[in-house]
């Protein structure tokens, strides 16, 4: 459990590589999801009801029954959990925490289908849309999450 006020590093998936070396996934130099959608999920979530919840300080009403991540409620979107130069590098600063709509967006290819919110969301920026071999480096390194993971 995380003590107010310190510093923890961020699950490996979401760790910058070290100069030279690849990105564990091709997720942390991209980005582009947590800036073209909105991020809403049931109240539930929060963690004024839910220890170890997403942060209610980064959220807002949506309606009676749902928040969402401030900076998605609508355009320009960009997730305020997000630490991100996109299409350089990329992580988000509650991912522990995220809701489950983030847990549910696949990178394409990262479980062996295309995925069209991915998709569309690097072609938004004038990034190309992943392919298998995007993640045979990252299998070759021996760094992809597990599905069970994060």
């Amino acid at each position: 459990m995380a003590i107010a006020g310190s510093q923890q590093s961020p699950p490996h998936r979401f760790r910058r590589a070290p100069p030279g070396l690849p990105a564990c996934t091709p997720c942390l130099t991209c980005g582009a999801c947590c800036t073209q959608y909105r991020v809403a999920f049931h109240w539930m979530e929060s963690d004024e009801v839910t220890p170890g919840g997403v942060p209610a300080a980064l959220t807002e009403r949506l309606d009676a029954h749902r928040l969402c991540m401030r900076g998605t409620y609508a355009p320009p979107i960009r997730c305020v959990a997000l630490d991100a130069d996109i299409g350089k590098y990329s992580r988000c600063t509650i991912h522990p925490n995220r809701p489950s709509v983030c847990r549910e967006v696949d990178a394409s290819w990262e479980f062996g289908q295309p995925s069209p919110q991915c998709d569309k969301a690097r072609l938004a920026h004038g990034l190309p849309v992943l392919t298998p071999g995007d993640w045979v480096e990252v299998a070759e390194h021996g760094k992809h999450p597990s599905p069970m993971s994060g």
